[in-house]
């Protein structure tokens, strides 16, 4: 393993993840008319063909509207 390769690889893809997950958030609080309280969340991340998980879990805080 080029671990160079690999930390430059792990770093986009983890890049991609917070960028698009930030997106659809942001989409979904808007869309269903949230203005306050908190979003329970949970992040799962499996790599296809391993038996890997990685889970996040956490609250996203809307404010008080």
């Amino acid at each position: 393993m080029d671990n160079e390769t690999f930390n430059m690889s792990l770093r986009k893809f983890l890049k991609q993840v917070g960028v698009t997950s930030q997106q659809a958030l942001e989409a979904h609080v808007r869309d269903s008319g949230l203005t306050s309280g908190t979003l329970p969340a949970r992040v799962v991340l499996t790599i296809d063909g391993q038996t890997f998980e990685h889970v996040v879990t956490g609250e996203i805080e809307l404010g008080d509207g």
